[in-house]
């Protein structure tokens, strides 16, 4: 059974933190590559952060050191802490799943996902 659900999204103050739970179904938690995207408003969806399965990381650069990729095996659900929000964060944000087709390691790209939840809202107001 293929199953991502996002869930944690709200609207936040700037400077302020949220963290967002995905909670997977055990064949797409399996999957080698999980990661955070997110698409604002007449932006292209970008990718945001991956994780894979030994917990290797990799971070869009916009988001270092104030956003945090977690995940609990015994839950099967992928987290993401968001910390020191701003404006621009501001965002439809989407668990995926996947595998490197594009590497030999995962990263946050689109094209190395299989599966895709349905996405929650981030909203920072200034």
């Amino acid at each position: 059974q293929v199953q991502l659900v996002e869930s944690g999204g709200g609207s936040v103050q700037a400077g302020g933190s949220l963290t967002l739970s995905c909670a997977a179904s055990r064949y797409t938690y399996n999957r080698p590559c999980l990661g955070w995207f997110r698409q604002a408003p007449g932006k292209e969806r970008e990718g945001v952060v991956s994780i894979d399965k030994y917990g290797n990381t990799v971070y869009v650069n916009s988001v270092k050191g104030r956003f945090t990729i977690s995940k609990d095996n015994a839950k099967n659900t992928l987290y993401l802490q968001m910390n020191s929000l701003q404006p621009e964060d501001t965002a439809m944000y989407y668990c995926a799943a996947g595998f490197a087709y594009s590497g030999s390691w995962c990263r946050p790209l689109d094209i190395d996902y299989d599966y895709w939840g349905q996405g929650t809202q981030v909203t920072v107001s200034s």
